[in-house]
């Protein structure tokens, strides 16, 4: 049950894309007890046992991104996260079956199915219908129920993130998301890749989903302003229907705001720092020991091997 439980709250937070590609095709995302890694040419899982050991798995990795049309501005960023989801399920469905391979509780299909289909309609209540809902009885003219609904879907995403983070397992998961992070910034600032030089780096990453999310928030804000002039006084279901509608068009956006920022040095990281700070929340400080089942992951997408000539 809480196992399950558990699965649901992490699949809520891993429908928005973690760190994507910049100059060096890596990226990431914590899965259960694990850390998924996404190198050039392969995606590297690892999973630390019941027993101790680390189970390992590699997939191919061929993004569409890199063909037209999918590699347009706007079109890439709803692909990307499209593949996210897709790969992040199946590296949690491997996840939790590892990490529960010596008890007596299993995950069917059936049990993973219903887990994302809870997590879509979490999203959907929770950081669509009940912050219009809100707005809808507390403001007053379309442009300021637009700002308090995007204030308020960020209170309440904030909130949710903070309140689930206290669940001992959830800690853990962000545990390997601070180790996953940590990772990347060793080998992205060229450091001998070994457990103890991972540890002395920053648990905070400037593509991380997270961040993205807050920035999709300001940009719902400017996207749903015109559609909700003209749909004023129509029912809250066709509302709700279209910002769900437009959601490919906020995170297309949001996709070139953080890929823009990412790329234009110290400047950009200055600009999205705010965005940064709810890293805090999703990460925590990893041992030593996750700190290895990051770089396993990393090793395993990198084909077998780590070098440090970027």
């Amino acid at each position: 049950m809480f196992k399950r439980l558990n699965l649901l709250l992490i699949l809520t937070l891993n429908l928005f894309a973690d760190s994507e590609e910049k100059k060096i095709p890596i990226g990431g995302q914590a899965v259960i007890e694990g850390v998924l890694m996404k190198g050039k040419n392969l995606w590297g899982l690892a999973v630390r046992r019941p027993s101790g050991e680390i189970f390992t798995d590699k997939w191919p990795h061929s993004s569409r991104t890199q063909r037209m049309p999918y590699k347009l501005p706007l079109i890439r960023g709803v692909v990307t996260m499209c593949e996210m989801m897709a790969t992040g399920f199946r590296a949690l469905s491997k996840s939790a079956e590892v990490a529960l391979e010596e008890t007596q509780e299993k995950m069917t299909f059936w049990d993973i199915l219903s887990a994302v289909a809870i997590a879509i309609f979490a999203v959907g209540g929770l950081f669509i219908a009940l912050p219009l809902w809100i707005a809808g009885h507390v403001a007053t003219t379309p442009l300021y129920v637009n700002i308090t609904e995007g204030v308020l879907r960020a209170v309440i995403f904030i909130g949710y993130v903070a309140v689930i983070g206290l669940w001992k397992d959830i800690r853990e998961v962000f545990k390997y998301h601070g180790a996953e992070h940590k990772t990347i910034n060793a080998f992205e600032h060229g450091l001998e890749m070994t457990p103890e030089n991972i540890m002395t780096c920053s648990r905070i990453h400037p593509r991380c989903g997270t961040s993205f999310l807050l920035i999709a928030v300001i940009v719902s804000i400017i996207v749903f302003s015109p559609v909700k002039t003209l749909i004023a006084g129509e029912s809250f279901a066709l509302q709700v229907l279209a910002r769900i509608i437009l959601i490919p068009v906020v995170i297309g956006i949001s996709y070139e705001v953080i890929r823009l920022a990412s790329n234009s040095g110290k400047f950009g990281l200055c600009l999205i720092a705010p965005f940064l700070s709810l890293q805090y929340l999703t990460t925590r400080e990893p041992n030593i020991n996750q700190a290895e089942v990051a770089l396993i992951s990393l090793n395993t997408a990198m084909e077998g091997g780590i070098t440090n000539e970027h």
